[in-house]
């Protein structure tokens, strides 16, 4: 019975080493999923830029495109000015002619705000693009350093699948379950050392004969309180 202890303790280290091994290559992979969300940000923010560019461009070609026609009807108008026969009809063609032209005026203003807007834009898109090319450079670096690690962690944890096959081989299948339910109900302990009268699982006082027949290595005894597997450590002295 002494060796089954020794067995399960053995095991119980090894499933230990496999959960924080877990907890090592889970933190690894936040990191690595934070790298590519640091690189979709700055794509996302450069696209942002794109589209308000072409939606500037192309609100500029409609203005170019309302610019050319005002200028059609302030030829034309003034084309019909010369062919008016009153002065009534002279003054509503100049009136037409001057709104025309305050419009004119205006979409050129509108103009120059588009070019201003894509002009300034364009340098904005420059500096974003080559900062987003750097990152996605640097980020693509640190995801292969970052797969590297998981690997490395991964072989850790499947040494010691391994190792923990070899030890099972050893026990029964009644007691690995029994062994693995009691790690799953007490936060991945199964086994609790024995100590001074104690369980030091729970901390709580163990009946006194049941603490001395830990010292006979006779049968596998739990701790009435806590239901793990008891393994009775004497201090050194």
């Amino acid at each position: 019975m002494k060796k089954k202890l020794d067995m399960l303790e053995e095991l119980q280290e090894v499933d230990q080493k496999i959960d924080l091994l877990k907890v090592a290559q889970s933190a690894l992979e936040a990191e690595m999923s934070g790298i590519n969300q640091g690189v979709d940000a700055a794509r996302e923010e450069l696209a942002g830029f794109e589209a308000s560019r072409t939606q500037i461009e192309a609100e500029k070609i409609e203005l170019e495109a309302t610019h050319a026609a005002e200028l059609e009807n302030i030829v034309r108008s003034e084309t019909n000015m010369k062919e008016t026969k009153t002065n009534k009809e002279f003054q509503a063609v100049g009136r037409e002619i001057t709104a025309a032209k305050k419009q004119v005026s205006e979409i050129e203003e509108n103009l120059l705000q588009k070019i201003g807007q894509i002009e300034e834009l364009n340098i904005a898109l420059a500096a974003k693009k080559s900062r987003c090319e750097e990152l996605a450079e640097n980020s693509a670096q640190r995801v292969v350093a970052k797969q590297a690690e998981i690997a490395a962690v991964q072989a850790n944890i499947d040494a010691e699948i391994v190792h923990r096959e070899n030890v099972t081989k050893g026990l029964s299948a009644s007691l690995v379950k029994k062994f693995t339910m009691l790690r799953e109900q007490r936060r991945g302990q199964a086994l609790a050392i024995a100590r001074d009268g104690y369980c030091l699982g729970c901390n709580m006082h163990l009946p006194p004969q049941l603490y001395n027949n830990l010292y006979k290595h006779e049968e596998l005894l739990t701790c009435p309180h806590c239901q793990r597997i008891l393994i009775l450590k004497l201090k050194q002295q």
